[in-house]
């Protein structure tokens, strides 16, 4: 898992702000499907959020602490319902985040 100092941690809550919630946890809860999709988009975009519906049975911190483990990301920021995961990219063509992040100190 990647370590990162509050600078960079506030780095990423700064970039996160302008994104949207790209996924959305619904009544059906946790599924693996669900966590291999977050898997695959944070691939290639490095940050992603996501929020929890309020029919959902879910607490945002568990949800958020269950993708992470399983992806091997880290939670930037839990806000209400809504979570922030980061995680370097393996593919080099889509490392853009992760080479900004490295520069912070």
């Amino acid at each position: 898992m990647t370590v990162l100092n509050k600078k960079q941690i506030k780095y990423l809550r700064k970039k996160a702000q302008k994104e949207k919630a790209i996924f959305q946890i619904g009544k059906l809860g946790l599924t693996e499907v669900f966590i291999q999709q977050v898997d695959e988009a944070i691939e290639k975009r490095e940050l992603i959020k996501f929020n929890i519906l309020q029919n959902s049975d879910e607490e945002i911190d568990q949800a958020a602490e269950q993708i992470a483990q399983a992806i091997n990301a880290v939670i930037v920021q839990t806000v209400g319902h809504t979570a922030v995961l980061y995680r370097p990219s393996n593919k080099e063509k889509y490392q853009r985040l992760s080479e900004e992040i490295a520069t912070i100190q």
